[in-house]
């Protein structure tokens, strides 16, 4: 007598047709695509781009420089799905879907919708009821997490930092206490002033880890705290993609609303409104807002 479970979808024979001849129905598949090395493209994803419907991509080139790299061929229609025009373009794919076909969506690298294109066509199959799933695969974030050698059980990705100093500092300091280890994406050009704004925000005995070109050729993860990677960064310039990961504030102990103070008072000065912060660091701190309201008033006219 058997005892096989296996769902039917998952039987090899089944799972090398479309989704959309399973049952029917149409689906949008979120497909993660190598980040880096091309023997990372999972026989799933080679398989969905070869009999999908429509297959929706970042940059229409570089799709096809994976499949001629991966020795497959694309027979469905190919569209570009990029940050200019996702808005206006995912009802036009996602009818596909409606009609009971199989639309793909691959970025450059990594998985859709995480910093990438994606997000916009997820929401909008979600609006009207269709069926959205994904093919996993490589993550930037996931590989440079796990190689950094940073605490890894609670985590937040922050993505890339705004552009102009002012901004960024305001960003890092509200990330000063955060107790998870984070991570971010950033230019070669921008990483010395990156890390130089990390160090001052966090301190630069803060650990952290700078991981370029993973899973490439070159694939480099300098280990250090943050004042070492600056003159590192400095000496010798990062290149290629970049992520940087950062750990986690070190647990506090009781808090004195006078050593807060400078915090809540850079980021009035870059813009934000004094009651919106006071109350953002007294609830991460764990102090009442009106101290630490009335030290800050005190620190002004004083």
């Amino acid at each position: 007598m058997s005892t096989e479970t296996t769902d039917p979808a998952d039987r090899p024979d089944d799972a090398a047709r479309p989704l959309s001849e399973r049952d029917g129905a149409g689906a949008l598949v979120l497909a993660g695509t190598p980040i880096g090395n091309t023997d990372d493209a999972s026989a799933r994803l080679l398989r969905l781009l070869e009999t999908a419907d429509v297959v929706a991509a970042e940059d229409t080139r570089r799709l096809h420089g994976l499949a001629q790299r991966a020795g497959i061929h694309v027979s469905g229609r190919v569209v570009s799905l990029h940050e200019h025009n996702e808005a206006e373009r995912s009802d036009d794919v996602l009818d596909v879907v409606a009609e009971g076909g199989t639309v793909v969506v691959v970025t450059d690298a990594g998985m859709p919708a995480v910093s990438d294109p994606g997000y916009r066509i997820v929401a909008r199959a979600v609006d009207r009821g269709l069926r959205v799933t994904a093919a996993p695969g490589p993550s930037a974030v996931l590989t440079a997490l796990a190689l950094s050698g940073l605490p890894t059980d609670r985590f937040a990705f922050e993505g890339f930092l705004p552009r102009k100093p002012g901004e960024r500092s305001r960003v890092l300091a509200g990330l000063a206490r955060e107790r998870r280890t984070t991570i971010y994406f950033e230019a070669p050009h921008r990483v010395v002033d990156v890390l130089a704004a990390m160090a001052d925000a966090f301190g630069s005995d803060r650990r952290a880890a700078v991981c370029r070109e993973l899973t490439k050729t070159y694939e480099e993860v300098v280990r250090g705290p943050l004042g070492e990677l600056v003159g590192r960064a400095h000496d010798d310039p990062f290149r290629g993609e970049i992520c940087i990961v950062v750990d986690g504030a070190p647990a506090e102990r009781s808090a004195d609303p006078v050593d807060l103070v400078p915090e809540v008072l850079a980021r009035v000065d870059a813009g934000e409104r004094l009651k919106t912060v006071v109350a953002d660091v007294a609830e991460t701190a764990g102090l009442p807002k009106r101290d630490l309201y009335a030290a800050a008033l005190a620190a002004r006219k004083a």
